[in-house]
C-alpha cells in the first residue's frame, strides 16, 4: 500500500512538473479565424492582481465587463521603482474578442508608435482559461489567476494573487 501511495505521489508530481507556459500558449493557424464570443465570458479576469516576475513585483488591474470591453493597467517595479506600464483592453470585433495592449515607460513614453498596439486575437475559451494568440488567462481558483505570454519565443508566466 505504502509503494502505491508513493507511486502515485510521485506521478503526480512528475506531470505536474512537467507542465510548462508552453503547454497553455496557443495561436491561430494560418487560416483559422477567431471563434464567437462575448465579453460577458471573461467576467471572471476582474480584479486586482499582484505577483512577481522580471525580478519585481508586477500588478494588473481588470475591471469588469462593460460597453463590449475590459480594460486593464499592468506595471512592474523593481527594486522600489516602475520599470514599466502597460494598458490593456479586451474588446468585442465583429463576432468575436481581442485583447490589445500598448507598453510605456516608466515616464509613460509610448514603446509601440502612436497609432500601433500590440494584438491577441481569440482563439478558444473553456471554463476558467480564455486563450488569446500567444496569451493566455487561467482562474485557477477565486484567488489566483495565471497569465502566459509568449514573449518573443520565450514562455513567460504570470502568477497572480488577488491583492483583497
Amino acid at each position: 500500500m505504502k509503494s502505491l501511495k508513493l507511486f502515485l505521489v510521485v506521478t503526480l508530481y512528475l506531470h505536474f512538473s512537467s507542465v510548462t507556459a508552453d503547454d497553455f500558449i496557443k495561436h491561430l493557424k494560418k487560416d483559422q479565424t477567431s471563434p464567437p464570443a462575448n465579453i460577458e465570458q471573461l467576467k471572471w479576469i476582474a480584479g486586482h492582481w499582484q505577483g512577481e516576475a522580471f525580478g519585481g513585483k508586477t500588478e494588473e488591474i481588470w475591471s469588469p465587463p462593460k460597453g463590449d470591453s475590459m480594460m486593464a493597467s499592468f506595471r512592474l517595479i523593481v527594486e522600489g521603482k516602475v520599470k514599466f506600464y502597460e494598458l490593456e483592453i479586451i474588446r468585442k470585433v465583429d463576432d468575436s474578442l481581442i485583447l490589445e495592449l500598448k507598453h510605456f515607460s516608466n515616464q509613460l513614453k509610448g514603446w509601440e508608435s502612436k497609432n500601433e498596439v500590440v494584438s491577441f486575437p481569440l482563439v478558444k475559451i473553456e471554463k476558467n482559461v480564455v486563450y488569446f494568440d500567444g496569451m493566455t488567462f487561467q482562474k485557477v481558483d477565486k484567488d489566483n489567476l495565471n497569465i502566459y505570454v509568449d514573449i518573443e519565443g520565450e514562455q513567460v508566466l504570470f502568477s497572480y494573487k488577488s491583492a483583497k
